[in-house]
């Protein structure tokens, strides 16, 4: 056989093979054989019921807390610590001694002072003296006018003298004072940043020597995205949570918005002022929260968990909606967020059920399982 003849052999016989496979798929199934199956099993899902309720609209924050009021105590003048009286974490009054540098130079300073104060009015009464019995002569003519003018000049010039040791005294008198280093505020000592030995400088270090902390008002600083700033008003609540204390909730007030938006971030800094009478929170502290700017009552709302491709600008979103054990995706309108529901414009009706769990492997149509317990 040649080459040739064995090609045409295949040909005709590939060719007959097609035609048998062919001719077999038009046949009819058998009697007593099932189709094929073309249905997916049913997708096990957890439902929620769209609903009218109350809602709060919010703007989520994060931000530190710092306190309100704290001051760094620095000394006024130069010398040697002599004595601390603080230690670290414990309560002061405003005025309570913190620590004494040496004072001695400055006592003996004094001292010197005094005595010259002594001397000047001891000119100043002989001069004053001079001056009546000057006065006496004139109005019997038996002192020139040159004597007489030269009696009350050195009264002036006396009495000049014993103000200026006055002032000196007193200037020595409040150097000695800010030798005494005291609590400008009530609070708790922070810092204890000096020991007994120790020689500050007047003003001359950026460390301070105390830092007194009053932990009773705490200031939320946070930023808003320019986007929400508009619903952010002055008086608003915050409620918020911290790390640091799980499990509790707090609240603050709004009291100062930025009215310049930074202009790298888009967003304005925003202070909340937060009682801490209890002492429970903390300056530092990292917190997450929402501050309330509007309360409305029966909103058609629907949990955030049920919004599927949510596209915020346009305000639109897709939810899967259970009827009976069937879903069918739904495309909705949507409004305000609080971050746990979401308001649906249109779309939705009331009592409707929307699937919050199992969503992501659902298809239209698609038969499905709720969960017992769920969609009640």
């Amino acid at each position: 056989m040649t080459s040739r003849q064995a090609f045409w052999q295949f040909i005709l016989a590939a060719t007959a093979l097609l035609a048998t496979a062919c001719s077999g798929s038009n046949q009819p199934t058998p009697t007593g054989t099932a189709a094929a199956p073309s249905g997916r099993p049913p997708v096990a899902v957890a439902v929620a019921s769209v609903g009218l309720a109350a809602f709060q609209e919010s703007v989520d924050i994060v931000g530190s807390l710092a306190p309100k009021f704290s001051a760094d105590v620095k000394s006024e003048v130069t010398g040697t610590v002599t004595a601390v009286y603080v230690t670290e974490w414990v309560p002061v009054r405003k005025g309570d001694r913190l620590a004494r540098l040496d004072t001695s130079e400055t006592e003996a300073g004094i001292a010197a002072l005094k005595a010259i104060e002594a001397q000047a009015r001891v000119g100043e009464t002989r001069a004053r003296r001079e001056y009546e019995r000057a006065q006496q002569l004139k109005q019997y003519g038996l002192i020139t006018p040159q004597n007489f003018d030269d009696a009350k000049s050195a009264v002036e010039a006396a009495e000049a003298g014993t103000s200026a040791a006055s002032a000196q005294i007193r200037i020595a008198e409040a150097r000695l004072a800010k030798s005494l280093l005291n609590s400008p505020i009530d609070g708790v000592v922070a810092l204890r940043g000096v020991n007994v030995g120790d020689r500050v400088e007047n003003m001359g270090s950026d460390d301070p020597l105390f830092r007194i902390v009053d932990n009773r008002l705490l200031d939320l600083t946070a930023s808003v995205p320019s986007s929400r700033l508009s619903a952010v008003r002055v008086g608003q609540v915050l409620e918020f949570t911290t790390d640091a204390l799980p499990g509790r909730m707090f609240t603050g007030k709004v009291m100062f918005i930025n009215p310049a938006i930074d202009a790298a971030s888009r967003s304005a800094k925003v202070v909340v002022e937060v009682p801490n009478r209890d002492g429970l929170l903390k300056g530092g502290s990292f917190v997450k929260g929402r501050v309330v700017v509007a309360s409305r009552t029966a909103v058609l709302q629907i949990p955030r968990e049920a919004i599927l491709n949510w596209n915020v600008e346009q305000q639109t979103a897709e939810v899967f909606v259970v009827r009976g054990d069937v879903a069918d995706m739904r495309m909705v309108k949507t409004g305000t967020s609080n971050g746990v529901s979401v308001e649906v414009v249109s779309g939705l009706q009331a009592g409707e059920q929307v699937v919050t769990r199992g969503g992501f492997a659902l298809r239209t149509g698609d038969k499905v399982a709720v969960a017992k317990g769920e969609g009640a």
